[in-house]
């Protein structure tokens, strides 16, 4: 397995739109195209409550690739992706990183 850790850097008041947008499109999109997420977290106490971390659970790299490329490409998320921005960007920022569990994870 490899673990995608996703953190989404909102801009200013944006928050509640990129929530509602994954709550109520891009998981079903993903569901359609068997993309599968770990959980998502907000930040409690730190720095920024302009976070939204997540983690995506890939069998490759060449898995990923497909699905996610499927995803980038899909009509409903591109016609989502435009409708929540119709008041504006909604990120600053993404960054990513892909991770392997250790020998000594509960996450094997």
């Amino acid at each position: 397995m490899i673990y995608e850790l996703r953190t989404y850097h909102a801009l200013p008041g944006r928050m509640p739109a990129l929530l509602t947008r994954f709550e109520t499109r891009t998981l079903k999109i993903w569901e359609r195209l068997g993309i599968r997420q770990l959980g998502f977290w907000r930040t409690t106490v730190g720095p920024s409550h302009l976070e939204l971390v997540y983690i995506l659970v890939w069998d490759s790299l060449a898995e990923r690739e497909r699905l996610w490329g499927a995803f980038v490409a899909d009509r409903e998320w591109q016609e989502v992706a435009a409708a929540s921005e119709v008041d504006g960007p909604i990120l600053a920022n993404i960054t990513n990183f892909f991770m392997s569990p250790t020998s000594f994870s509960a996450l094997q």
